[in-house]
């Protein structure tokens, strides 16, 4: 009664509100969520397409760190 007063709403109102408000969320979310996904996958294309161009193989190098730091020499 005091929150109708107050708020000017009753609890189905707010109810109908905040789920309405949550479908709207989660759109919302999921169209920024393909966004970015998209954007950081077209950049680390490029990124990786970059390196290789300057001569820089990753695979090579990070498996000669990763045999030295295991065999120790």
């Amino acid at each position: 009664m005091v929150s109708e007063i107050l708020f000017g709403m009753d609890e189905s109102t707010l109810a109908y509100d905040l789920q309405r408000a949550h479908s709207a969320d989660v759109w919302f979310l999921r169209a920024r969520f393909w966004l970015w996904g998209t954007i950081s996958s077209i950049a680390c294309f490029f990124l990786g397409h970059g390196v290789a161009v300057f001569g820089v193989n990753l695979f090579s190098s990070g498996w000669h760190v990763l045999s030295s730091l295991w065999g120790g020499h």
